[in-house]
């Protein structure tokens, strides 16, 4: 462990991609001003590969997730609500422990909070750790509103962290044309953390040899084991608080439940670009959607035709083995659901049942020295229609975008990076002085200049 350091009192939590909430202070009260409303979030930004994925949702101020809340034990905050969506609302502070009539119950510890109408929220901090605050209305939690509510102790806790980030896991149902998340919906295409979708995610910058704290907070439908490359952490901390050390042991890998928070701390000692991600295969990937057909191509192809329930695998009828639920791309909705017919040779082609060994006389190259000291075995030199006849194929496609998402972050990143990042997906650089310093440079200039004020996608009122 590392050993305990002089500083001051807390590390400010870094969030990345989303902001803090400013207060005031009003005769010893820390004074926030916190406001609901629809919101347009960016997901993934224009590329060579689309235009930029834009979702209608509901956040606060501007933003979704939410802003953060930062406070200390033995404060004493205001909490100034008001609502401008178009329903009513309350707000749970998840976790926190409050009087009965500051709990954010609708109708049971306050009243609903109407369009175009506020409240008042005001509470002492007995408590410190990663907690969070959500509306307390179902489907409006799956609309994005949520964010995090750090409270710093009165004393460090050690051993002192030198970094400390926040991340919020979210998931959301939206079809490829379509802006408006499914709340209903219990299967999910686009995976996002704080708001973004990897490759768009910002990774968090640290310099070689620091100690990290990352607090993960999920709300959503999926449970999400956040695996994290080349090091091992300690959970430390979770939604009711810091775990006593003694309950301490080495993982790479924690499940983040739903409505859960994890903290994670470790020593940086490997250099290096390393992934934070959801080990779920479907959670790291972007536009889960069966939804785009026909598809073009030889060999054993899904069929087309198919319509979102089949496509997303919403199983009515029969078993989950059934010949019906093979995988397949659609376009129909409903009862306007049927299969299309051969468009070319190319379209719907139904081939035999062949090996997945590959066909006689296939070359297989010997291995070659890639430039990062790696080896590359097994490259097929055959044609291209050759190739797809093998079972399965396709399956997974590498989509590099470094250029649209380029921020001061990913400055030095390995050409191609961004095609490895997808869904809820990020990055931890542990860089040594020098690149750190390169790269905290670009990063303090960007935010020296001024960033563009975000604004609600609608109005209803004050």
């Amino acid at each position: 462990m590392k050993k305990p350091s002089s500083g001051p009192p807390f590390v400010p939590v870094e969030t990345p991609d989303v902001p803090k909430l400013p207060w005031t202070m009003e005769d010893g009260v820390k004074v926030f001003h916190l406001t609901a409303e629809v919101v347009k979030r960016e997901f993934l930004p224009a590329s060579a590969m689309g235009s930029a994925r834009v979702a209608d949702v509901w956040g606060f101020n501007g933003s979704m997730p939410g802003p953060t809340i930062e406070v200390n034990e033995g404060d004493r905050v205001r909490i100034i609500f008001h609502n401008n969506l178009p329903e009513g609302i309350t707000i749970h502070w998840h976790g926190v422990e409050v009087p009965i009539e500051m709990d954010g119950t609708p109708f049971i510890s306050q009243p609903i909070v109407e369009p175009c109408g506020m409240y008042t929220y005001e509470f002492a901090i007995r408590q410190n750790g990663t907690f969070f605050y959500h509306s307390h209305m179902a489907m409006q939690e799956m609309m994005g509103l949520i964010g995090l509510f750090i409270m710093h102790p009165k004393t460090p806790h050690e051993p002192r962290v030198d970094k400390d980030f926040g991340l919020i896991l979210q998931e959301w149902a939206i079809l490829p044309n379509n802006s408006v998340p499914n709340s209903m919906a219990m299967e999910f295409n686009w995976l996002t953390i704080n708001g973004k979708a990897g490759p768009a995610t910002t990774p968090m910058i640290v310099k070689l040899g620091e100690r990290v704290r990352i607090r993960m907070v999920n709300l959503g439908m999926d449970h999400h084991p956040m695996h994290i490359h080349g090091t091992q952490f300690y959970v430390t901390g979770t939604e009711g608080g810091r775990v006593p050390e003694t309950a301490w042991f080495p993982n790479n890998t924690v499940l983040v439940g739903v409505a859960q928070a994890r903290d994670i701390e470790f020593n940086a000692v490997n250099p290096g670009d390393w992934m934070l991600h959801c080990h779920l295969p479907h959670h790291m990937m972007n536009q889960m959607v069966s939804m785009v057909g026909p598809m073009a191509t030889a060999g054993l192809g899904a069929q087309t035709g198919k319509g979102m329930e089949e496509g997303m695998g919403i199983i009515r009828d029969s078993n989950a083995l059934s010949s019906d639920l093979a995988p397949g791309l659609g376009r129909g909705l409903g009862p306007t659901v049927d299969r299309e017919r051969q468009l070319s040779n190319l379209v719907g082609q139904q081939q035999p049942q062949q090996s997945a060994q590959p066909p006689a006389g296939y070359p297989i190259t010997s291995p070659s020295q890639t430039p990062q000291g790696g080896h590359q075995h097994g490259v097929m030199t055959v044609d291209e229609a050759e190739r797809r006849r093998v079972p399965g194929y396709p399956q997974d496609m590498t989509m590099v975008m470094d250029e649209a998402v380029a921020k001061p972050e990913t400055y030095g990143l390995a050409p191609g990076w961004s095609g490895a990042v997808a869904g809820m997906m990020t990055l931890v650089r542990v860089l040594p002085s020098d690149k750190y310093e390169e790269v905290m440079t670009k990063v303090r200039e960007r935010q020296q200049e001024k960033p563009p004020q975000a604004q609600p996608a609608h109005k209803h009122g004050g």
